[in-house]
């Protein structure tokens, strides 16, 4: 048979995902800065810093999308900059953000806007962050802002990134501030999250007759470590339904699951024109009854799948049609947000990338309404808790000289979204052990 190409539809959007408290620098203001001080917080003590740079010299990264040929960046704006204190804006940063959303227009970039990407106003944080009693009205009062100043150049508005994963990190595991090991105050700030996102939705509507609103989440597989055994197969199902369910079946079909409530959430029912799927990787769960404190549930990686750096878990890219066909019931437009692997030295990054992508294709062909794919991320960042110890970006850089280095993935992704497909030699010039795996026959 023929070689075959892998087309993508017209006018799919090719992008790279970015966070502004891992990309600006110097957000001082917020609740992150102040833990990123606090000894042993951060991994090998790492401070985001003058991060990417990116709040003083933004085209240096959007001249580089550009030059990639990709015609989307998903960015997220800093409450701590907006709303410095309670009820009290910062016209100036709203300018600011105003340059740089005009700015990628002008490189025929189409932005989209995450209005809460993990980071909190320290003065939110002192008054109780997500279970402040207040928050639903803070939030929208701030979205009110970021859409009146921003809608001329989006309207594309992402409300909240990850609530599952704010929530777990920073109320159950506790390396994320707050700090809190509290499976209850975990679900508790989820729901206020949700709420917030449906406020806000209905808010972004009345204030710009187009927007397209969503909100991303980080869905991740839990499949039993040994399929036949029933306890497995419990404790597979039970963080499933924490960790996905609840939001998932909130958000759409208007309904609280257990540990987060029970019974009718019909103020979210229908919030969204579109959902972001941030998708990473899977984890196999293993029944402990020793593990009462962890719901007796053990989580591993399949010893059969490649590791990926960082022990940040293993490569299952077909995780990504996993996930595309179930989201699919819902019936809206559906963006990758996220997707993507800690690789310093590139080895693995570009097989990734060609393999999640296939799934993506996969999923179009069966009719599976993806708009967009957003890579995680175009330059190395500030990860978190991890700091500068996980390398995502598909341009290496060095955070204390601001060099940039592309890596090869780069010039692979560039090709891919300037073709709008994946094409033999793409495979044969970046990952040759892959054409009989993806061109069989």
């Amino acid at each position: 048979m023929p070689d075959a190409i892998f087309h993508f539809p017209p006018n799919f959007r090719w992008g790279v995902a970015t966070a502004a408290h891992q990309i600006e620098g110097n957000n001082t203001n917020n609740q992150w800065w102040a833990w990123e001080q606090q000894e042993g917080r951060i991994k090998q003590g790492g401070k985001s810093g003058l991060a990417c740079d990116v709040w003083q010299h933004p085209e240096v990264d959007f001249d580089r999308a550009a030059a990639m040929g990709l015609n989307a960046m998903r960015l997220s704006v800093e409450w701590s900059r907006i709303e410095v204190a309670p009820g009290r804006i910062d016209t100036a940063a709203l300018d600011r953000y105003r340059a740089m959303l005009k700015a990628l227009r002008e490189r025929g970039i189409e932005p989209m806007v995450t209005l809460h990407h993990f980071s909190d106003p320290i003065w939110l944080a002192d008054e109780g962050g997500w279970l402040n009693v207040n928050i639903i009205q803070y939030f929208t009062r701030y979205v009110e802002q970021v859409v009146r100043a921003l809608g001329e150049y989006t309207n594309l508005w992402c409300t909240i990134n990850e609530p599952n994963v704010y929530a777990y990190q920073g109320y159950m595991a506790g390396v994320f501030p707050p700090g809190k090991q509290d499976s209850r105050m975990a679900f508790a700030v989820i729901r206020a999250m949700l709420q917030a996102h449906a406020a806000a939705y209905r808010r972004i509507h009345r204030l710009q007759e187009n927007a397209q609103v969503g909100l991303a989440h980080n869905l991740r597989f839990f499949d039993p470590a040994r399929p036949r055994n029933l306890l497995d197969r419990l404790a597979a199902w039970v963080r499933d339904l924490g960790f996905n369910q609840t939001t998932l079946r909130a958000v759409w079909d208007g309904w609280w699951l257990p540990p987060m409530g029970f019974g009718p959430a019909l103020p979210l029912r229908h919030t969204l024109d579109w959902f972001g799927l941030n998708y990473y990787t899977r984890d196999l769960v293993h029944f402990d009854r020793s593990a009462r404190a962890d719901f007796f549930a053990q989580t591993m990686h399949d010893p059969q799948a490649e590791p990926l750096d960082g022990n940040y878990g293993e490569l299952y890219p077909q995780g990504m049609f996993r996930a595309l066909k179930h989201l699919a019931r819902m019936g809206i437009p559906i963006y990758v947000t996220e997707n993507g692997i800690p690789d310093a030295d590139d080895d693995q990054r570009p097989r990734a990338l060609l393999l999640h992508l296939r799934e993506v294709w996969r999923a179009l062909q069966d009719n599976v309404p993806v708009q967009g794919y957003y890579h995680w991320t175009l330059t190395d960042n500030f990860e978190w808790a991890e700091g500068w110890t996980l390398p995502f970006g598909l341009i290496e850089l060095d955070p204390q000289t601001q060099a940039r280095i592309p890596r090869p993935s780069a010039d692979l992704y560039g090709a891919i979204a300037q073709g709008n497909a994946i094409t033999p030699e793409m495979l044969d010039a970046y990952a040759p052990e892959l054409r009989k795996v993806l061109l069989p026959g």
